[in-house]
């Protein structure tokens, strides 16, 4: 069995040594004291309905890095006072997949606990499949990516995917505050928080990353010589933090700083600045498909129409970097990154899928119009589905003036083309076609 990579647990042991990190002494204990993702654990929560009914199916926990994931699988265990045994990602191999389920073969109810399941390969991932199937063991894995894209179909058929959300200010403050109070160390020396916001800004939102720097902000800090306590402002946060923020790691803390800057260097039209934070995720040893798909993502969500061309070279760039891999895939990433960097912008069609999607949770479905509707059988035919349709292309320039949508949304209009040559065209003809129907 691989060293570090399977451990059994007792979840949420009752307390952490003191040499612990802050974030470690300060894990709940008990699935009162977990902080945030009421919407899962609170009185309505679906995940509390599961507990309330003995049971659980397996799962996905989807959310940032810090929002308690881990935290969460313990304890979903501990109160169902199941078997708990956890596994690695980056250590563990099909041998230790395969043990594990040995194992729970004798100890039926045995609740595996995958961390960063996306780093499975697919044979990892098949070697699970016929132990959840059967439920010899109920998975639960956690994930900081689109589970979509990284966890093969067959297991993602098999589990709930929830996804757990950042963490709020009001929470991250609190435990803060709950730190201070609690924790054996920091309540024996005297510490008042001055200001929360460089503690909260550098911390991204992350729980875990939050406690240890306020640790090591704690540790550096010398008490006032007027007060005696230890005053916590934004100015002493950020220096300290420059000092110990570690560099780049596909795995680390600033992960997910770089990748936002990456984004936003593009989103930005700053080839430059994008290049630089594209390097920093290559030096860093980041998985270049990790890159590619998120500039597939960008080329619609924020280059959209503005240029279509943009997400067919971004599909392009995904493929050939699936292929070639590296060094030399990083010409194929610079190339497309480079590209969408000084394509014009349009945010337009994200908007409009959003906005459709909020009015269908908010209204529901309507009524589709009878015209349109399709009729296979006699009886459809008999009560008109499909009449008056207009068939577009028997008119001129292929469109015929009628109503597509319901009739309670008539006029609503969900597109609205960006302000950029390629959607002034777009627009243009819609006004052409539709006249003020939808004001365009």
């Amino acid at each position: 069995m691989s060293t570090g990579s399977l451990f059994d647990s007792t979840p949420a042991p009752s307390s952490a040594p003191t040499t612990a990190p802050l974030a470690e002494r300060m894990r709940p204990r008990t699935l009162q004291q977990y902080a945030g993702q009421q919407h899962l654990i609170g009185p309505e929560g679906v995940l509390r309905r599961y507990l309330a009914a003995g049971r659980l199916p397996s799962l996905i926990l989807w959310g940032p890095p810090g929002v308690g994931k881990t935290t969460l699988a313990h304890l979903l265990a501990q109160e169902l006072g199941k078997p708990f045994v956890a596994l690695s990602a980056i250590n563990a191999g099909v041998k230790d997949v395969r043990e594990v389920i040995e194992r729970a073969r004798k100890q039926r109810g045995t609740i595996l606990f995958i961390d960063e399941i996306h780093r499975f390969s697919k044979s990892q991932q098949d070697a699970l499949l016929g132990a959840v199937e059967q439920g010899i063991v109920t998975l639960i894995g956690a994930t900081t990516e689109n589970p979509s894209f990284e966890v093969i179909p067959a297991v993602l058929s098999r589990a709930q995917v929830y996804t757990l959300e950042p963490l709020g200010k009001d929470v991250l403050t609190g435990l803060v505050d709950k730190a201070l109070a609690e924790d054996e160390v920091l309540k024996q020396k005297r510490v008042r928080v001055q200001d929360y916001g460089a503690l909260l800004t550098i911390s991204g939102g992350d729980a875990r990353k939050l406690l240890n720097l306020l640790e090591i902000v704690v540790e550096a800090s010398r008490p006032s010589p007027e007060t005696g306590a230890i005053i916590i402002t934004d100015e002493a946060v950020q220096q300290l933090a420059q000092q110990h923020l570690a560099r780049y790691d596909k795995g680390g803390e600033m992960h997910y700083d770089v990748i936002s800057a990456f984004i936003k260097s593009i989103r930005g039209s700053d080839p430059n600045a994008a290049l630089y934070y594209l390097a920093v995720m290559l030096e860093g040893g980041e998985d270049p498909k990790f890159i590619a798909r998120r500039l597939l993502i960008l080329a619609s969500e924020d280059v959209g129409l503005a240029n279509p061309n943009a997400l067919i070279l971004a599909q392009s760039c995904f493929q050939a970097v699936t292929v070639i891999g590296m060094p030399e895939g990083d010409i194929i990433l610079g190339q497309t990154v480079v590209y969408l960097a000084t394509s014009p912008k349009s945010n337009a069609c994200y908007k409009a899928i959003r906005e459709a999607r909020a009015y269908v949770r908010q209204h529901g479905v309507q009524p589709v119009p009878i015209p349109l509707r399709n009729a296979p059988t006699k009886l459809m035919q008999e009560l008109g589905y499909g009449q008056q349709y207009l068939y577009s292309h028997d008119y001129e320039g292929n469109f015929a003036y009628q109503e597509f949508l319901p009739e309670a949304l008539s006029g609503t209009v969900f597109y609205h083309p960006g302000h950029n040559p390629q959607e002034a065209k777009a627009q243009e003809r819609l006004r052409q076609l539709w006249g003020e129907k939808y004001g365009y």
